[in-house]
């Protein structure tokens, strides 16, 4: 059940990251973001550690702003993964900061949804 739960949050938050955001365009329908809030989810849980761990120098050194980094890479790998050319899941971005406050918009509603919902 908490899996369906971060999904609908994850899914949620990159709707509104869509249409907050001037750049982040998502063509695709309801099935296709959350094929989309899936695939983050799934490099959230697996990748995003491993990138913490490699970069704990720079969390440390720029107090933990560099985790707005390594939530932009992510991001942009997500955005990279829904395009056209690959999956063709309807994502696209204008370039890096569309790409970078869409990451803070995801994870700010992300995160105040999760907090919001009791486990």
């Amino acid at each position: 059940m908490s899996f369906l739960i971060r999904l609908v949050i994850n899914a949620f938050a990159v709707w509104v990251a869509v249409k907050v955001v001037s750049g982040l365009e998502m063509s695709g329908s309801l099935w296709q973001l959350l094929l989309i809030a899936v695939i983050l989810g799934v490099i959230n849980a697996s990748v995003k550690p491993i990138m913490k761990v490699l970069s704990i120098p720079l969390i440390v050194v720029t107090l933990g702003l560099f985790l707005i980094v390594i939530n932009t890479i992510i991001f942009g790998f997500v955005i990279w993964l829904a395009a056209p050319e690959r999956l063709d899941l309807g994502l696209t971005s204008s370039g890096f900061l569309a790409t970078f406050f869409g990451a803070v918009v995801i994870s700010l509603v992300s995160g105040i949804a999760s907090s919001a919902i009791p486990d």
